[in-house]
């Protein structure tokens, strides 16, 4: 068996950690590789050669073309995005924006409701209160009144879709930030391209670490995806998984984080308390249609805790493994439906 083994900036936890591509020995087709870069991270598409594609210059080429107008539409980072000027915006009007955005922000809206707001794409004020520095700690830990402070500026409840591609704010500092999504929207704009415009059968798409999947590899079996172990100093697989024609998300933060005075503080903040999360989950892995979709619900389950993310992932039929922390060493809680993507040691 072969390894191919990258470093990935997981969704939602400013964490690096490995994702493993599987492949069979005795390769048989040919595949394509394109890399690039894009959001703050790297992107990588694997394709199997058919007849009738363009170079992978002219490929790679249009994909850039289509990530760049993703940032353009979607980036915080840059002040004339959509985003940036929706954030920049101080007034309660209806803001028209291009039917990718609204697309966006009324799923993460859609998730932020069934979740109880445990998702929440404007959580920013809170995050930026706790300032996470260089050495992964805040200076010092914000008050009580700071917290309720900030979290009188941020909620989810406050911002909505009409009219097909208008976003409103009842806030009108409200600040809206689309990491936690935008990247899987990426990976299914890619996707989607090489689908359906240039029906290209077999391929795997990866934004630092979103991955979505079609077909098969170039040994002509189903792609494979290997879920690291949460391990800070070591890197060993957990589990071996096969989507099929799938998105694959993950999230966690077992190596980011710092403890003080035996707490453990974590990058991810729930938006319902104002502090970083405080349940014992170390890694989240969701496999959806689309990789917005599940690079959303990676984020949330980090953040609900295990009962509460096994009980929605079972009512929304999602397949789900959450890694938790105990006393007695690491545990798997999977939703009913995730087993059927195991692939069986």
């Amino acid at each position: 068996m072969e390894y191919e083994v990258r470093r990935f900036l997981l969704c939602g936890a400013l964490m690096l950690s490995t994702i493993m591509l599987l492949t069979g020995c005795g390769d048989s087709r040919q595949q394509i590789d394109i890399n690039g870069q894009t959001m703050g991270t790297y992107y990588s598409v694997k394709l199997i050669k058919q007849d009738g594609l363009p170079s992978p210059e002219a490929i790679k080429k249009e994909i850039d073309k289509r990530l760049e107008l993703v940032n353009d539409q979607m980036s915080t980072y840059r002040p004339d995005s959509e985003l940036s000027q929706f954030n920049q915006l101080q007034s309660t009007q209806p803001f028209e924006v291009s039917a990718a955005t609204a697309k966006v922000i009324s799923e993460a809206l859609r998730i932020s409701k069934l979740s109880n707001g445990a998702y929440d794409v404007t959580v920013g004020p809170l995050v930026n209160l706790w300032s996470f520095g260089p050495e992964a700690r805040p200076e010092s830990t914000p008050t009580d009144q700071e917290i309720a402070t900030r979290k009188a500026e941020i909620g989810y409840q406050h911002l909505s879709v009409i009219d097909g591609n208008k976003l409103v704010k009842d806030l009108p500092d409200l600040y809206v930030d689309l990491s936690s999504i935008a990247k899987g929207y990426g990976v299914d704009v890619v996707a989607d391209y090489l689908k359906d415009d240039l029906h290209v059968k077999d391929f795997m798409v990866d934004v630092g670490g979103e991955v979505r999947l079609q077909g098969k590899n170039r040994s002509d079996v189903p792609w494979r995806i290997a879920i690291e172990k949460p391990i800070a100093n070591e890197r060993a697989v957990q589990d071996i998984i096969q989507a099929g024609n799938m998105a694959i998300a993950t999230s966690g933060d077992y190596r980011n984080y710092f403890e003080e005075d035996g707490v453990r503080y974590s990058h991810l903040i729930n938006p319902q308390t104002g502090k970083p999360i405080a349940n014992h989950v170390v890694s989240v892995t969701v496999i959806a249609p689309s990789c917005m979709t599940a690079d959303a619900y990676a984020t949330t389950f980090s953040v609900m805790g295990e009962e509460e993310s096994l009980a929605l992932a079972n009512k929304e039929k999602l397949p789900v493994m959450l890694i938790v922390k105990t006393k007695d060493g690491f545990v798997e809680f999977k939703s009913d439906t995730f087993e059927q993507y195991v692939v069986k040691k």
